[in-house]
């Protein structure tokens, strides 16, 4: 199966939310990378999850004095990774890095805890109304999924399957819509734009959603995704998800659902939403296991690209780390 590509390592990565991070140390693999998350009074820490000592992993361990406490042979490392204390030695001067874990730069913002593996890279952009404190917010995870990270983003890229796999509860196979279908292109992403006069015909697009006449798709190289749709008032809703790869065939989305204030309570939206939601993310779910399982069964992937395949082969190179041509396409006429 195709390896994973060195650009996730220089970009930020979402590896959990900022409540999952509690009394005990929490163990992540972030791009087949084993990791180890705690919190302290001095801050989130990240360290690959192996003791240096004896490659005990330190997610056994728990939070004490301001550190991780390897259970092996009690060896205290600090949040950047220092080894603060080993129990019953005196430490020298240089033993605190000469003894250290392998610390791994971390980043708590809106709350996500987000992990970059490489050091220096791309700042994460600038995502509009995430976290803006004038809209409502919530955090759905899933936990891991088994599929590709590439096809899990050409899968929210695209807006064609939505006929036959989300048949009737987002869009109609059999009654579809005309649009106008645009693309935008920057060096480091790319966006789909759909302009429709029509809502979609299916019961929760039809249920759920409030007047919609645009929606704007962009996917920020290499893993991070925003979602916005538009009616005539303005944003109605925004998704940002972080797909972060597991493995070369396991992935964990992070979704973050934002609503401007005032359109209900938030408790009563985010309710809304999950119900609604839930049969399209398990019917997503299923379909990227499904697909994994045949490019697993035929040894490896063989792509056409079709008429409806707009962002083409620019979704994978963005996710290798390329840059591309900007530009601007479209609108095209299609039915949805």
């Amino acid at each position: 199966m195709t390896p994973l590509p060195a650009s996730l390592g220089s970009s930020w990565q979402m590896a959990a939310l900022s409540r999952d991070l509690g009394k005990k140390p929490l163990a992540r693999t972030v791009a087949d990378t084993p990791l180890v998350l705690f919190r302290t009074a001095r801050g989130v820490g990240a360290l690959i999850d192996r003791c240096p000592h004896r490659n005990y992993p330190l997610s056994d361990g728990r939070i004490d004095d301001g550190g991780l406490r390897c259970p092996y042979h009690g060896w205290r490392f600090g949040p950047d990774g220092a080894c603060r204390e080993v129990p019953g030695c005196a430490l020298a001067s240089g033993d605190e890095r000469r003894l250290a874990a392998t610390p791994v730069e971390v980043m708590e913002r809106n709350g996500a805890v987000l992990v970059r593996l490489a050091g220096a890279g791309a700042d994460l952009p600038d995502l509009g109304p995430w976290g803006a404190p004038d809209h409502d917010h919530f955090w759905w995870s899933q936990g891991v999924w088994r599929g590709r990270t590439l096809d899990a983003l050409e899968n929210v890229l695209d807006p064609f399957h939505t006929n036959f796999i989300h048949d009737g509860i987002i869009r109609r196979s059999t009654r579809r819509l005309p649009v106008r279908l645009s693309v935008r292109v920057g060096t480091d992403w790319i966006e789909s734009i759909i302009e429709q006069p029509r809502p979609d015909l299916g019961w929760m697009s039809r249920l759920l959603e409030p007047p919609r006449d645009r929606s704007v798709t962009r996917l920020y190289a290499p893993t991070l995704v925003q979602a916005r749709w538009e009616g005539p008032r303005g944003l109605t809703l925004c998704v940002t998800v972080f797909f972060t790869p597991v493995t070369a065939t396991t992935l964990m989305p992070f979704a973050c659902f934002t609503t401007p204030k005032g359109r209900g309570p938030g408790w009563l939206k985010e309710a809304a939403i999950r119900l609604f939601l839930e049969p399209v993310v398990l019917q997503d779910r299923h379909a990227l296991s499904r697909q994994l399982d045949n490019l697993e069964r035929f040894g490896a992937p063989r792509f056409l690209q079709g008429p409806g395949d707009l962002l083409g082969a620019r979704v994978v190179r963005l996710y290798h780390g390329e840059r591309l041509e900007p530009a601007v396409e479209g609108p095209f006429d299609h039915r949805l």
